[in-house]
């Protein structure tokens, strides 16, 4: 039976709106139409401003992580992923830890406990938008007015549960996936689009993007400006950048599909026999997701309370304040001005990472200790998923003995399975969490054409689906299949 904590929230749960379980085998072609219309229900919303906000007077808090947390600013998906991805590390540590009492085994437990995640991701869109009004995201409180503010909340809420829905009807098995990945990856696959293409002149006359800015360089016939200068741009798609972006993906593949097989035979059929396949990168890029929901929420408060206008400065615990982060203003490139942060000291500091060449030689120290955090923290929270999610080995071993399969040799026991298993999964979460951060900082450092934990989310994503399409065409065709492949 659910715990005290899961039953707490149990009234709230009740009232919840809801996408329903299909009472019914959704085909692979409706699980495709409704995926897209998902998609283009997100992609409408990023495109709609909120009403009542003047984006030159905000302050984007969230620069940093907006590809990441599928977030645009000023638009309806201002908070993005943020409170679903939040709410559900929430949960996996309370539930990891042990601090909570679920037994996944139990589908009343397990409805509880996604039935107190969502209701967790509700307050937190309302914390956040509350804090995103109070905080000056969106320009001084007393210019924002009453009015203002209320519908500006009201918009930010009801986008915030739409959200939520669209990603439970994914993964209730109305779609592919989840709504999550796909929101990330289209967003991710945006920027680079933007940033490859990007017609727009920079300060020195110059394409923004870089595809486009090569081949002007290449053929305007202008003697003083070479391909040299576009090899390196700081805060500038460059010619590196793109270089390094092509290698993260073709290295990234690689991993992805670098995996030890694990011979099967079924137990009354000893000539029929096959392999369970444990990829290199096991737990993919959901460490990097949930460490970057955890950076998001440290840098949000982070600036709110250490920032040049935070109410806390000048009251004489400077110093202290100083600790958590120093910060300079600048003006903001895209998403119509304003202005942003950018941080020069304190703990914030150092959960920041490398913006190009520059940055990573003007200050080593920086980076090797956020290249440390950051490898810790994807180890840890890699570890923590893998026990969550149904991927440690006891579960696998149970997966495995439920499909009617057996390892060739080996008594059909669930425990001698599990013993095999361990002998792999932990090394390869450890060697997914410290492969993910490397991938991830070389890509910030050389200025790839989005964010490093971006670029590897995006490519991760793009490999599950193909994977998932090909699940799913391998279960419609052999329904046996299913417990196999982790369907049912």
């Amino acid at each position: 039976m659910a715990g005290k904590f899961l039953k707490l929230f149990s009234p709230l749960v009740k009232i919840m709106p809801e996408v329903r379980q299909p009472q019914r085998e959704v085909t692979f072609k409706q699980k495709f139409i409704w995926t897209m219309v998902a998609l283009v229900i997100y992609i409408v919303m990023s495109n709609i401003p909120l009403y009542g906000v003047n984006i030159a007077e905000s302050q984007d808090y969230f620069y940093w992580l907006r590809v990441i947390l599928a977030s645009h600013r000023g638009m309806l998906t201002e908070l993005g992923i943020g409170p679903i991805v939040t709410a559900g590390l929430i949960m996996q540590l309370l539930n990891g830890s042990k601090l909570i009492n679920v037994n996944m085994a139990d589908p009343y437990d397990r409805a509880m406990f996604s039935g107190t995640q969502k209701v967790l991701s509700m307050i937190l869109t309302v914390f956040n938008a509350i804090a995103y009004l109070f905080g000056g995201a969106f320009g001084p409180v007393e210019d924002i007015g009453l009015i203002n503010g209320t519908l500006i909340f009201i918009q930010l809420f009801v986008a915030g549960i739409i959200i939520i829905l669209l990603d439970e009807l994914l993964q209730k098995g109305w779609g592919i996936g989840s709504g999550v990945s796909l929101f990330i990856a289209a967003g991710v696959a945006g920027q680079i689009f933007w940033n490859i293409f990007n017609f727009i002149e920079a300060d020195e006359g110059i394409p923004r993007g870089i595809l486009i800015a090569f081949f002007s360089v290449l053929f305007d016939g202008n003697p003083e400006t070479t391909l040299a200068d576009i090899f390196v741009r700081e805060q500038l798609p460059s010619i590196i950048g793109g270089i390094t972006t092509l290698i993260i993906f073709v290295i990234v593949i690689w991993f992805e599909s670098a995996r030890i097989e694990i011979p099967l035979q079924y137990k009354g059929y000893s000539g029929f026999k096959g392999k369970y396949p444990i990829k290199l990168l096991y737990v993919s890029n959901i460490p990097v997701i949930l460490v970057n929901a955890l950076y998001a929420n440290f840098l949000f408060f982070g600036q709110m309370l250490a920032g040049p206008d935070s109410v806390l400065r000048g009251g004489g615990a400077d110093f202290w304040i100083d600790l958590i982060g120093t910060f300079t203003t600048e003006q903001a490139q895209t998403g119509g001005g304003g202005t942003r942060l950018i941080p020069t000291g304190g703990l914030i500091y150092f959960f920041t990472p490398p913006q190009g060449l520059g940055q990573l030689i003007g200050d080593p120290v920086r980076a090797i200790i956020y290249l440390a955090i950051f490898i810790v923290l994807c180890v840890y929270l890699g570890r923590v998923w893998v026990e969550v999610s149904g991927l440690a080995p006891r579960d696998v071993a149970a997966q495995i003995l439920d499909s009617g399969m057996q390892i060739p040799g080996f008594r059909s026991s669930e425990k001698i399975i599990r013993r095999i298993l361990k002998r792999y999964i932990p090394v390869l979460v450890v060697l997914n969490g410290i492969i993910i951060a490397l991938l991830s900082f070389f890509a910030d450092s050389l200025g790839a054409l989005t964010s490093g934990t971006g670029l590897l989310i995006a490519i991760g994503i793009t490999h599950q689906y193909a994977e998932t399409i090909s699940k799913e065409l391998a279960a419609a065709q052999y329904p046996g299949m299913r417990g196999l492949l982790g369907m049912d």
